[in-house]
């Protein structure tokens, strides 16, 4: 039953992936689907996988895995079944069982990583959130993140992005994001001005060191090669703009960085498709911790969070929420698609 299970786990994420646009994908997971076995340690452990494989991303971690292989060179005849290669479902299902096989100990290991994305389309559907932040406190933003991954996200303004027929940011940026528009426009009047950039993460990827430049670029769609020229252009981007990221458990960072939060500027805290992954545990610790120095903020030391979560795991959709101190009101600005592509502005 445990197997069947898993199986099932992994034609659900083929379902995922076709609704996303990653049609290799959804071929590759239903081809793990139907070819794995117990002839290998890599498929033995996923078999037996011991924990929750939708919240484990179990699917993924080993999508990645078999992705970083072909974008290190590391096997040439695995990377004859990827694109830019058009190789039909049973011909991938072929291939994999003698793939897994000479890659046994390396796609192991990759199962022991979650995946980490960084999806820098996700800056387009933040940036609203920021504005309105910046347009209505009036002071610059001292922007924390959590879940930063490789912190990407974080430099956020110095990219170029349209909506419609409006362009907001550097014209000469290399990162190019243009998020389709549903219902009204999306307000981006008013100065937004940032003065520090932090991040934290229980896994932080330093792009200055090659593995963790690949694990970033494994966990993007093989076939999706706009995301990948992205986050190329981003990694370029934080080669010359100033950013901290640490490796810290999220409730002890917002605790440590409201602690020393100062006047003149504004607080922000904010994350992007990661909060339904933390534990219950840490997650009312960080609310805690806003709501009592909400509970002291002044108008010259505000704080604001801002969030692109789903509001109930069931939804197809994340939404862009925002709560500001003084006051501690919360506003659903937004809904928007997870990986970027959309924006649906309230």
């Amino acid at each position: 039953m445990k197997e069947a299970a898993i199986r099932e786990h992994f034609v659900h994420q083929a379902a995922a992936c076709d609704a996303l646009g990653s049609p290799f994908t959804a071929r590759l997971c239903r081809a793990l689907a139907a070819s794995l076995d117990r002839g290998t340690k890599t498929g033995a452990r996923v078999l037996d996988w011991p924990g929750h494989t939708r919240e484990d991303a179990l699917a993924l971690r080993l999508c990645g895995g078999l992705h970083a292989l072909v974008l290190s060179g590391a096997d040439g005849r695995l990377a004859a079944i990827y694109p830019p290669n058009d190789v039909d479902e049973a011909a991938i299902a072929a291939a994999l069982p003698e793939a897994i096989f000479r890659n046994d100990d390396r796609l192991l290991a990759a199962l022991a990583s979650a995946p980490q994305t960084n999806e820098i389309a996700r800056s387009g559907l933040l940036l609203p959130g920021f504005l309105t932040i910046a347009r209505e406190i009036g002071l610059p933003l001292a922007l924390h993140e959590i879940g930063s991954s490789a912190a990407l996200n974080l430099l956020f303004d110095r990219f170029h992005y349209r909506y419609g027929d409006v362009e907001w940011g550097d014209p000469a940026s290399p990162v190019r994001l243009a998020p389709d528009m549903r219902g009204k426009p999306v307000p981006l009047d008013g100065a937004l001005k940032v003065v520090s950039r932090n991040g934290s993460d229980i896994a932080p990827v330093d792009i200055g060191i090659d593995a963790d430049r690949l694990r970033l670029r494994s966990y993007i769609w093989a076939d999706q090669t706009a995301r990948l020229e992205r986050i190329d252009a981003a990694i370029s981007v934080a080669g010359t703009t100033p950013f901290s990221l640490e490796k810290a458990d999220a409730a002890d960072f917002v605790k440590a960085r409201l602690a020393s939060r100062r006047s003149g500027e504004t607080f922000v805290l904010f994350h992007s498709i990661m909060w339904q992954y933390m534990p219950d545990a840490t997650k009312a610790a960080i609310v805690a911790e806003l709501a009592a120095a909400g509970n002291a903020a002044t108008p010259d030391a505000p704080i604001a969070w801002l969030r692109m979560e789903p509001v109930s795991t069931a939804d197809k959709y994340a939404t862009l929420s925002l709560t500001l101190w003084p006051g501690g009101e919360t506003r659903h600005l937004a809904h928007c698609d997870y990986h970027g592509r959309w924006i649906a502005w309230n």
